[in-house]
């Protein structure tokens, strides 16, 4: 498992944990890239730190590198006409959907607290002994909150990737950082990577078929509509 609690883990820790939260919820999307970059190098740092060398170059390859210019890909920075139509997303939406999603959201961190209750036993007991994985853990939460809650794609997106870190996190906190393990992560990275390049070919070919109001909420259509 991530051993011994030491002050550079917990800096990491809270550097992963925060930049993950302004990542899912700034509503300036090319800033919230950024920060997923940013977040993907802090990445590659943890790992780095706790002795998984083959997840560090794969995180900053596909993580920092390839997943970064597929965000900024699916927000239109690289395409020929020039500024890109999803620059801000405004977060609004109707309440009988926003009320849905904080009740699915509400479930999945029920579940989440069972699986991990029952999966990691040793975390209840001392949370602060393993700061990484306790960051993956709230990695997951943010990134199942920013999923159910967000409407917009590249929102979406971003939130999927922020998930899967936290899992590959956890996983490596609880079987260590063995050879098995960095490789099964790495084909994970890699699958992950191919998503959200996917992705991001579907999102700016949504917006060529169907324009950019097709990446608002439910709640600006409506206003658009009136």
């Amino acid at each position: 498992m991530i051993a011994s609690f030491d002050a550079t883990e917990t800096v990491l820790a809270l550097c992963l944990t925060g930049i993950s939260l302004v990542c899912l919820y700034d509503r300036h999307l090319v800033r919230a890239c950024c920060f997923f970059v940013a977040f993907a190098l802090t990445m590659t740092t943890a790992w780095w730190h706790i002795g998984a060398s083959w997840l560090a170059v794969v995180e900053f390859l596909l993580g920092a590198l390839m997943t970064g210019l597929s965000l900024f890909y699916a927000l239109g920075l690289f395409l020929p006409r020039g500024a890109s139509p999803l620059i801000r997303d405004t977060f609004v939406d109707v309440w009988p959907r926003k009320v849905a999603r904080v009740f699915l959201v509400l479930g999945w961190l029920v579940m989440l607290g069972a699986v991990i209750r029952f999966a990691i036993p040793g975390l209840f007991n001392a949370p602060l002994e393993q700061p990484l994985l306790l960051a993956g853990i709230m990695m997951i939460a943010s990134g199942l909150g920013a999923f159910a809650l967000h409407r917009h794609l590249v929102r979406r997106l971003l939130a999927f990737n922020i998930l899967g870190s936290g899992v590959f996190m956890v996983l490596v906190g609880v079987a260590g950082p063995t050879a098995t393990a960095q490789a099964l992560i790495s084909v994970g990275l890699c699958i992950a990577w191919l998503g959200s390049m996917l992705a991001a070919l579907l999102i700016q070919q949504l917006v060529y078929l169907a324009g950019a109001d097709s990446m608002r909420g439910d709640g600006d259509l409506g206003e658009r509509a009136r």
